[in-house]
């Protein structure tokens, strides 16, 4: 293996396209397992996501918590911060924006739907602190107290829904009381489930980009992340960048929870989530770490899903199709990366 001395811009944008393509011929294997023809399987799929209005507005709704999501690990790992616990962080600003958004607040919506993603953003990136405190004092591996963190507070949300927060309306159903009127996000387009958390995730995706390239911040996360001895060296707080990094990750990882809860549910749920923090981390990474790359991936991975789930109806495949072509893509992305790195020499 040798290292690549010169790679041009456009080797680095094409690879990740070839290696998806790459992914999906994989993945026609299983279809023709299974019996069905992918050209019609693949067809279907690009149907059910994108073949009408109401297909694009849920396939861009499932993809709006997974913008949030994949900038959060993005973020983080592109400091060397292995922030495994957006799961815990998404439940924790459901949480708050339940919290504050069920009759503790009585704000015109112009004032409380702000409020309630920063307050979510602030609990999740104070989630995220206590890891990230003891790594950077007592170097305890943050892969596996954020991994847990999740359950903790998964327990703790079951504990809330079916103890002192439960809905006396909801029949017995271990569900939160709904947020206030002023807490709901608008819709974008009438008869859709498309709410105004896509234009923020969006926004925060381009503001994130901005930051990571444009500010001196942006640039120490950058250099931590590239090599934490030659950035200590040079005189950067090494651990208070990692600080920072994680109050940024977990706020946004929160801010999912925000989105999903006020925009798409109504109300806290054990189900509020399918795992949109684990997938964060397969968003960040088809996306290589940029936040604006983050976006695509995330409509991508929004597409498979929603178009999985018409694909399986229409020619009775089951629906784990999805799971497993974004794994597929997921390692040829992660090996196309390392070929634009490195070349395979034979001696």
């Amino acid at each position: 293996m040798e290292p690549r001395e010169n790679v041009s811009v456009a080797v680095r944008a094409l690879a990740p396209l070839i290696a998806v393509a790459a992914a999906m011929a994989v993945c026609s294997v299983l279809l023709l397992w299974g019996g069905a023809s992918p050209l019609e399987g693949w067809a279907l799929m690009l149907k059910g996501a994108l073949g009408s209005r109401f297909a694009i507005t849920e396939t861009l709704t499932r993809a709006t918590p997974l913008i949030f999501t994949g900038l959060a690990a993005a973020v983080a790992f592109r400091a060397k911060l292995w922030n495994i616990g957006g799961e815990g962080q998404f439940y924790m600003g459901a949480v708050l924006a339940t919290w504050l958004g069920t009759g503790a607040l009585s704000l015109p919506p112009y004032l409380m739907i702000p409020f309630l993603f920063l307050a979510g953003a602030a609990g999740g990136g104070l989630l995220l602190l206590a890891p990230t405190l003891l790594k950077t004092r007592l170097q305890v591996d943050e892969v596996v107290t954020t991994l847990l963190l999740n359950f903790v507070v998964l327990l703790f949300v079951n504990w809330l829904v079916f103890g002192p927060w439960k809905d006396p309306m909801a029949m017995g159903w271990p569900q939160a009381a709904p947020v206030v009127d002023s807490a709901v996000l608008p819709q974008l387009f009438a008869k859709s489930r498309l709410h105004l958390g896509f234009v923020f995730a969006v926004l925060f995706a381009a503001a994130t980009w901005w930051f990571m390239r444009s500010t001196v911040w942006g640039f120490e996360i950058r250099a931590v992340g590239a090599s934490p001895k030659a950035s200590r060296f040079a005189g950067m707080p090494v651990n208070a960048v990692t600080v920072r990094t994680a109050l940024l990750s977990g706020g946004l990882a929160a801010m999912a929870g925000v989105s999903e809860l006020c925009g798409v549910k109504g109300y806290l749920t054990l189900d509020l989530s399918p795992g949109f923090g684990y997938s964060g981390i397969v968003v960040a990474m088809l996306a290589a770490l940029h936040p604006l790359g983050v976006i695509a991936s995330a409509v991508f991975v929004a597409v498979v899903y929603i178009g999985a789930d018409s694909m399986s109806r229409a020619i009775n495949i089951s629906n784990y199709i999805a799971d497993v072509t974004t794994a597929v893509c997921l390692l040829a992305v992660l090996f196309s990366m390392f070929l634009t790195k490195y070349r395979i020499r034979w001696r």
